[in-house]
């Protein structure tokens, strides 16, 4: 979550006012319109870090410190000092951006100095980093970070989200991903990142990929995506499978609506219609929005990164019928600050219907943003809870 905001104020500010074209009334309302847009979005951040602050949340203090009208002074969200009212409270994303608005550092929680968890995981991470080629035990990281191997892996999953070995593994693919585009053979490049065998790469790469790595070095050129559009509850629904699972789900009104979509999300790749063949997964997929569902156990072949997949798994143990916040999902998956982080894993899910994220609400229980659109994901709660 990024709290790149400078400060929080209780009365707006008004500049002096000059005629221009910008001031005719449909510039105004516009304008208007676009304030109003952003003035919500940064209510809601800042709603956020005040909840953070309320909650002494230590995962916070990397994210931003918060200051004190009344007493000129900034502090971290986890501070043990009283707390301040709302209504005289600022925020800011360092301590830099909080001492230039003229606050001083609380001397109890120092939030002017390196928090001392991020000088640990920086340690740990530049360990990682220079023996990306060997197994890490964790007895050997912790040893590294003065910690044991259960704090050193809570520190992880607490601040980064990823264990150790996970956040190993996704620094190798992402050297494997650099030494491909330079041009080096798929041999050379694997060495290089550090796996020591192509078994190793390859468990790895559908995964982090997409493709294998020979498809990923052409740039996907001539992976085989198969696809089928049926009506569904919901509009036309497209399916598309490369030989691996699926790895799009989609909903429009148009088939060739659909169509051009999957065109630009894979356009290195040869598109083929295929309703026969995907048949039975459409079947699967489309018994889901019935009164008689089957268990849905689909194959998938998508990109995704560590995180998204934890949000993706948690996803698809909500039970039918039922919703959960987001806030929910990120306790969930042991990481309560990223809540706008798991916004961003179901916003970015490809597979509707499979990844249930239809099934995530706001906190007030309104129906937030869907891909394919709020009355999709409204229909699709009421036929769930229907059955």
């Amino acid at each position: 979550m990024n709290y790149a905001v400078k400060s929080v104020r209780t009365k707006p500010k008004f500049e002096s006012k000059k005629r221009s074209a910008a001031s005719t009334p449909s510039a105004r309302r516009s304008n208007l319109k676009e304030e109003s847009e952003v003035d919500m979005g940064a209510l809601q951040v800042w709603a956020r870090a005040w909840q953070m602050v309320e909650s002494r949340q230590a995962a916070a203090d990397m994210l931003f410190v918060y200051a004190v009208r009344s007493t000129g002074i900034y502090c971290r969200p986890s501070c043990p000092s009283r707390r301040p009212s709302r209504s005289s409270v600022e925020f800011f994303a360092t301590s830099e951006m909080a001492e230039r608005a003229g606050y001083r550092a609380c001397k109890r929680c120092s939030p002017n100095r390196e928090h001392p968890q991020a000088h640990l995981l920086t340690q740990a991470c530049d360990y990682i980093e220079r023996n990306l080629d060997s197994t890490i035990k964790l007895e050997k990281l912790g040893g590294v970070m003065g910690l044991s191997t259960f704090h050193a892996q809570r520190l992880f999953r607490k601040y980064l989200g990823i264990s150790p070995r996970e956040y190993q593994q996704a620094r190798r693919m992402e050297r494997f991903r650099q030494n491909l585009a330079t041009g080096d053979s798929v041999t050379t490049a694997m060495y290089e990142a550090g796996f020591a065998s192509s078994s190793r790469l390859y468990e790895s790469a559908n995964q982090h990929l997409g493709m294998t790595p020979t498809e990923y070095r052409r740039g996907g050129s001539g992976t085989v995506i198969r696809y089928a559009i049926a009506d569904s509850p919901l509009g036309k629904m497209l399916v598309a499978a490369t030989d691996v699972g699926v790895c799009v789900t989609a909903f429009g009104s148009l088939a060739s609506e659909l169509e051009d979509d999957l065109a630009a999300r894979f356009p290195l790749s040869k598109l083929e219609r295929d309703p026969n063949g995907l048949g039975e997964a459409v079947k699967n997929i489309l018994a889901q929005m019935t009164e008689h569902p089957v268990a849905l156990e689909l194959p998938l072949d998508v990109r995704a990164t560590a995180f998204q997949r934890r949000v993706w798994d948690a996803l698809r143990r909500i039970p039918r019928g039922e919703t959960r916040t987001y806030s929910q999902i990120a306790r969930e998956i042991g990481q309560p600050t990223a809540v706008r982080a798991v916004a961003r894993a179901c916003a970015t899910n490809p597979v509707a219907v499979v990844v249930p994220c239809h099934r995530v609400i706001g906190s007030d229980g309104t129906l937030t943003g869907y891909r394919w659109g709020i009355e999709r994901k409204k229909k699709l709660l009421e036929l769930e809870r229907a059955m």
